[in-house]
């Protein structure tokens, strides 16, 4: 598939134009942290918080900072051009430096304020010497049952070698003396924690209003001696190792891609190692033999080794999250409503008759699970094409598609098995559908096929009827209740002959279609960003009224940046709602003093892509499954789509971008310096928090409208 995007440039602007990318997106994960901190959320809540800032962190040195990393020490080259200028080597120093400060500080907000408040709140985490002679008797009870016939004791000596580690396992590291027996007078060893074990072991009554545990941890560490007998414990450790995780795009060619991605995901348990978390205080001895084996940096100028004052891996805290009977410190539960205009029980005609926006979570995503499960079993339905990016572990989308299929329907999926993490999911979906009788299909070797479409073709009287669902985020029902995101029904014509266009390019390479209203990715997705900002700049150098706003996940290309900013410089009035990176530098004399950049971290994650282009009447409004990155414009396929229907375009303008614009409870403005300030509301201005704001709206809405009544209760 040729892309005629914009080919990579130098910038046109200087480094101190930009923000690093790595850089930036550390900030972003001090916005989650913040959240952990704010005592205005849920005690529970900002457990929530801290667990998701563990889960960020994994991930970004899985992907991203083993990609630094290679381009450091290896042989590759960037796979992006980085306009700020930073060498590799020098981001890793200031990724490494600023990943300590919000460890350390990370930790804090968990040992200062969050562990005294759920004790106080009836949730204790003890240590295991701390508990009583009745706890100890349970604890035994539970290591001798369910502990020690899964735990693995390992010596590690010329006859043993060192393990290989687990990616993100948790480990014991101790040194061990002889007292009798075999083995050797004193030796290193190791054991890992069991996974499919709960990490916070219950001790006490349950029934009582204060909840107890010991981590796991540290009933396996206290019982050491029996599981290496002949042995004394001289000294023990927490350790976890975090392994280069990234699956490159497919360059090979392979007559079987589902194989080839199952090779990628048992290389992936291989990778190098690029962080190592162990306990504060361990034995250097013990910390030098990890990082012997492992080959990280350790010395003064970048080190890879992060020394932990407390638990290791706070993921681990959604166990506590979901514990029952504390309902008071959670955010407080809603029900989505079904969205405006939709008639439930005749769908597709309520599409026909009008295009109908669906903004989630504050309305359901359950007419978007109908709009598949309903065409499965309609007999005037002939054909389903249906693109899967990320399916929720028992898919209602994927498993209509299979009935569709078995009752005889034109069924094609679209199943991208480069999902970053969901590989071996997508890979189990493609089998089962496969089976079906769906006409599974992966994409290209080369792209992610990361665009949301969803078409259904059906027979009304003598013509076929196409209907489209265009979205900003995953066909996932149970990602949809966590995150923002908005979605288009339509029939109209000129999209339906496009999203067809686009089944037929991802199954057959089908090109040489005239694109009518979608813009697709690698093709032209970036040259038609450009050239509607440059539209804007246009105008504005004419006096004529102009504007921009783009809410996005991360704004990252050189050159939309630069396009913005010689909008700026003509006078663009430019917002951009930007949830994670943004490369861009606001408010910077002479280059962009009309760009406002904001960052809202709250409830819910904000995923949707919304962008507008000019003022008035004459404001174009677009939807769109990327982000302004490299990796959108020139390695995925992707989709925008025009919003131009009255009601929905409506909606964008006068009722959800003002509200992104008002937020002053939730919203982080971003300095010239890369600073992110959390905004309070001015002298005599409402409190105003959006995600709050549609909620209730959108209950308002239902209780006074009976096409608008809640969906199911999630």
């Amino acid at each position: 598939m040729e892309s005629a995007s914009v080919a990579a440039t130098a910038p046109a602007f200087g480094p101190e134009a930009f923000i690093n990318r790595e850089l930036s997106w550390l900030e972003f994960n001090l916005r989650v942290l913040e959240e952990a901190e704010n005592p205005e959320n849920p005690l529970l809540e900002r457990l929530k918080f801290l667990a998701i800032f563990s889960s960020n962190l994994d991930e970004f040195f899985m992907v991203r900072v083993s990609g630094v990393r290679e381009q450091a020490f290896g042989e590759s080259a960037p796979q992006d051009f980085t306009a700020d200028g930073l060498r590799p080597i020098e981001q890793l120093v200031q990724v490494s430096g600023r990943t300590q400060e919000l460890v350390a500080r990370q930790y804090r907000c968990l040992q200062e304020i969050l562990r005294p408040a759920l004790t106080e709140q009836g949730i204790e985490i003890l240590s295991s010497d701390a508990v009583d002679a009745a706890s100890q008797a349970e604890l035994d009870v539970f290591f001798h049952d369910r502990a020690l016939p899964i735990l693995t004791p390992m010596a590690i000596d010329p006859a043993h070698p060192s393990p290989r580690y687990h990616n993100r396992g948790l480990y014991i590291a101790a040194m061990l003396e002889h007292r009798e027996g075999l083995g050797p007078k004193r030796m290193l060893a190791v054991v890992q924690v069991p996974q499919v074990l709960p990490r916070f072991v219950p001790v006490g009554s349950t029934r009582s209003q204060r909840r107890s545990f010991v981590l796991l941890e540290d009933v396996v560490a206290a019982r050491l001696p029996v599981l290496f007998g002949g042995f004394d414990v001289l000294t023990w450790t927490t350790f976890r190792v975090t392994r280069d995780s990234d699956l490159e795009l497919l360059e090979q060619e392979s007559d079987d891609m589902l194989k080839l991605i199952e090779e990628r995901l048992k290389a992936r348990a291989r990778g190098q190692a690029v962080r190592l978390e162990i306990a504060s205080g361990a034995d250097p001895h013990v910390e030098q033999a990890i990082i012997d084996d492992e080959e990280l940096h350790a010395d003064d100028a970048y080190s890879e080794i992060y020394r932990i004052p407390g638990p290791l891996d706070l993921t681990a805290l959604w166990e506590l999250h979901k514990l029952p009977g504390f309902e008071d410190f959670h955010d407080r539960p809603f029900t989505p409503a079904v969205p405006r205009g939709l008639r439930r029980e005749d769908l597709y005609r309520s599409i026909s008759q009008r295009d109908i926006l669906l903004h989630h979570p504050y309305e359901s995503f359950d007419p978007v699970v109908e709009f598949v499960t309903k065409a499965a079993n309609d007999p005037q339905v002939l054909a389903i094409k249906q693109t899967l990016y990320r399916t929720s572990g028992d898919s209602p989308i994927s498993r209509a598609l299979m009935t569709a299929a078995e009752a005889g329907k034109h069924v094609t999926a679209l199943v991208e098995l480069k999902a970053r993490f969901d590989e071996a999911n997508n890979v189990s979906w493609a089998r089962q559908l496969e089976r079906a009788g769906v006409h599974v299909v992966f994409g290209f070797l080369d792209l992610k096929t990361h665009c949301k479409v969803s078409l259904v073709v059906r027979q009304e009287g003598q013509t076929l009827k196409r209907y489209v669902h265009l979205g900003t985020g995953n066909y996932n029902p149970t990602t949809a209740l966590l995150y923002t995101d908005v979605g288009l029904f339509t029939a109209n014509e000129q999209i339906a002959d496009d999203a067809s266009a686009l089944f037929n390019l991802l199954t057959g390479y089908s090109q040489g279609h005239e694109w009518k209203k979608l813009v697709v990715a690698p093709t032209h997705l970036q040259s038609r960003t450009i050239e509607l900002i440059e539209e804007q700049t246009k105008r504005a150098r004419q006096g004529a009224p102009s504007r921009i706003f783009a809410k996005l996940n991360s704004l990252v290309d050189h050159r939309v940046i630069e396009a913005l900013y010689r909008a700026s410089q003509a006078g663009v009035p430019i917002d951009i709602v930007s949830r994670g990176i943004c490369c861009l530098r606001p408010g910077v004399p002479g280059l962009s003093e009309t760009i406002r950049v904001r960052s809202i971290v709250d409830r819910f994650l904000e995923h949707s892509r919304i962008f507008v282009f000019g003022e008035g009447d004459e404001a174009r409004v677009f939807l769109a499954s990327a982000d302004w990155m490299p990796r959108n414009f020139v390695r995925r396929v992707e989709v925008m789509f025009p919003v131009e229907a009255e009601e929905p375009r409506r909606r964008i303008l006068e009722e959800i971008l003002p509200c992104y614009l008002a937020d002053n409870m939730r919203a982080r403005l971003l300095d010239s310096e890369g600073v992110y300030h959390l905004l309070h509301p001015e002298p005599g201005v409402a409190p105003f928090r959006s995600q709050q704001h549609f909620l209730e709206t959108r209950a308002a809405a239902a209780e006074n409208s009976p096409e608008g009544r809640p969906a199911s209760q999630p």
